[in-house]
């Protein structure tokens, strides 16, 4: 089994894992009900897809009662 011969250092382990990084996820404005969603994606608060309705929202069991 191979055993590296010297101890890696701290700065070339931290330069290493300067790539190790949470990344911001990419928010657009619903254009019908104006929150945050994903791009290319039908929205779940209005179901709308390039201006487009795709998905009818059920109606909700306390409007039906």
């Amino acid at each position: 089994m191979a055993v590296p011969f010297r101890r890696t250092g701290k700065t070339a382990k931290r330069k290493r894992r300067t790539h190790y990084k949470l990344k911001a996820p990419t928010l657009v404005i619903c254009p019908q009900t104006g929150e945050y969603t994903l791009p290319h994606r039908v929205t779940p608060n209005s179901g709308y897809y390039k201006g487009q309705l795709v998905i009818e929202k059920k109606a909700s069991k306390e409007s039906d009662a």
